[in-house]
């Protein structure tokens, strides 16, 4: 006995109406005409035919009565059409989503143990669906693609859409995890001062406690290596309206950026929207005049919170920023002096190839 091995399945389906319009055209009968016998109006006839309109049990059997054609064919016909036109679709979805799944950095996940290596591209889409939580690409597109999203712009430098929501989202899984108490700005505030002065100790551990101090206070502190296509250094949202977060890349591997994107990133949370999700370097989705007052006030807030405005005038206008006096400068304030060396070089008083040696480098370690 032979056994099919393979099901025979045609790449086209035509609507019943082409097969109506054939048998009406040998018949002699207009589509008016038809429509009448059958006693149902020129419209539904004219939709059918134009395959805008289903062909149901009760019309087929019409049709069975004014034309000799069993009713079953002409539903098979309409199972057969209705089928494919579903495939097509389906192809065409399928399609798109592996379109969409090659903007994202698979092999960086993949290679940082976040993603399973896949057997086929398909297997692709499912695992960056099952990554950001979402049941779809239109889901991913309401929940990631349509952030509301603030920036401190950097014209050298900008991120992907793709690469900057996989970034966010590693954050957001390890924010979800994290166990914090809930926000209290008054405890947040404290652990900040406490956190300016840890900026002097050595970096790993004094991180590690900034972390606790923010946890304390409802912040998650998480630090996540960029990706490629991410030129970013830090972003801060809200999780929950309990629960804050401060994202940090460590993208230029030095002590005083790092720390004053912490800040600036704190700053976020205590000044600003707990709606917008505030990312430091890339381009974002809010108004110009939005972006501008709140990256202003994050700076400014950062800044002064690091070195009080009338001191650090003071020390400007002394012109004397040698190895020396820089230590000093920032012995008595308690805090680092990469932090004095990079904000010197920032405002043009100090060339970016100076005292580059009071700065510490940073490396990330697995």
């Amino acid at each position: 006995m032979v056994t099919a091995t393979s099901r025979y399945r045609p790449d086209y389906a035509v609507p019943p109406g082409w097969v109506l319009v054939e048998r009406l055209e040998v018949r002699g009968i207009s589509p008016a005409e038809f429509a009448r016998r059958c006693g149902r109006s020129p419209k539904l006839i004219s939709e059918i035919i134009a395959g805008k309109a289903p062909l149901k049990p009760e019309t087929a059997l019409q049709f069975e009565r004014v034309l000799g054609i069993d009713a079953s064919i002409w539903l098979g016909i309409e199972d057969d059409y209705r089928l494919h036109r579903v495939r097509q679709a389906e192809a065409q979805k399928a399609e798109e989503s592996v379109a969409w799944s090659k903007q994202f950095p698979v092999s960086e996940l993949v290679k940082r143990g976040v993603l399973d290596k896949a057997s086929s591209p398909t297997e692709v889409v499912s695992n960056l669906l099952s990554f950001f939580g979402v049941a779809s690409v239109d889901a991913w597109q309401v929940k990631y693609g349509s952030a509301n999203v603030a920036y401190r712009h950097s014209p050298s430098f900008e991120s992907s859409e793709t690469a900057l929501a996989t970034w966010l989202r590693l954050g957001e899984i390890e924010a979800e995890e994290t166990q914090c108490a809930d926000y209290n700005e008054t405890t947040f505030r404290k652990a900040l001062r406490r956190v300016r002065q840890l900026t002097s100790t050595p970096t790993l551990e004094a991180l590690e406690e900034a972390r606790s101090l923010c946890g304390d206070a409802g912040v998650v502190l998480v630090f996540v290596k960029p990706l490629p296509k991410t030129a970013l250094s830090g972003a801060a949202w809200w999780l929950s309206p309990r629960k804050a977060v401060i994202q940090l890349s460590a993208r230029h591997r030095t002590d005083d950026h790092l720390w004053f994107s912490l800040f600036h990133e704190a700053a976020h949370i205590l000044l600003h929207s707990k709606r917008s999700i505030f990312v430091d370097g890339t381009k974002g989705r809010v108004t110009a005049a939005d972006t501008e007052t709140d990256e202003t006030e994050a700076n400014e807030w950062a800044s002064n919170f690091l070195v009080p405005t009338r001191l650090w005038e003071r020390f400007v206008a002394s012109s004397r920023f040698s190895d020396d006096s820089v230590r000093q400068f920032a012995a008595d304030q308690s805090i680092a002096p990469g932090i004095v060396v990079g904000r010197l070089q920032h405002e043009g008083q100090l060339p970016w190839n100076h005292l580059n040696h009071l700065k510490l480098r940073l490396e990330w370690t697995v």
